[in-house]
């Protein structure tokens, strides 16, 4: 009797976890339990990509809440995967341009001398190791996310008005997200490391 109380008590513990885990739903994130991995069980290359992804979500939306966090980090890789802005992840994040003789960064920070100087102290704070596990979240899980943004491989802080003329697709934290048209029809979701 008291090995079929244990059986019980353990197919109905696996019964709770299995549905708890199918039906979890953060108020934040807005996902299902995810694959999970380490950072350090990544390989080098993909690490490297990862700490691309961190400093951008890092300089970008730090100190936003996790959505701002994983809409930064879905913009970076829906710009990977529209094929029109770099090969690999770091290739996005670093893109910059020349337009008259200015060179424009993709994303503000990557030109500004005062953040680019700070890459080095940031590692290893509390802060940053938690946008890690944000970058190796959405790296790991973007091919099955939802994605928050509605597809937008732009964005802007809610202060400034670039009058870009793209469609808006959202507005999450202290950033609007827009989409342009051109990058949606080549977009896949399924990003090579």
């Amino acid at each position: 009797m008291r090995s079929k109380t244990i059986l019980l008590s353990i197919i109905l513990s696996v019964i709770i976890l299995a549905v708890t885990a199918v039906n979890v739903y953060s108020s934040e994130s807005r996902y299902y339990i995810p694959a999970s991995v380490g950072y350090k069980a990544l390989s080098k290359p993909t690490q490297k990509q990862v700490d691309c992804l961190a400093e951008n979500i890092y300089f970008e939306a730090g100190h936003e809440s996790k959505d701002g966090q994983i809409a930064v980090a879905l913009v970076t890789l829906n710009r990977l995967a529209s094929g029109n802005y770099g090969s690999d992840v770091c290739g996005v994040v670093k893109q910059k341009t020349v337009i008259n003789g200015n060179t424009i960064c993709q994303f503000s920070w990557m030109c500004d001398s005062m953040f680019t100087s700070k890459r080095l102290t940031i590692i290893h704070t509390s802060l940053y190791n938690s946008v890690r596990e944000v970058a190796v979240y959405v790296l790991m899980n973007y091919e099955n996310m939802a994605d928050i943004t509605k597809g937008a491989t732009y964005y802007h802080a809610d202060y400034v008005n670039p009058q870009w003329g793209l469609p808006k697709t959202t507005q999450i934290g202290r950033h609007i997200f827009y989409k342009r048209q051109s990058d949606l029809v080549t977009m896949k979701k399924d990003i090579k490391l």
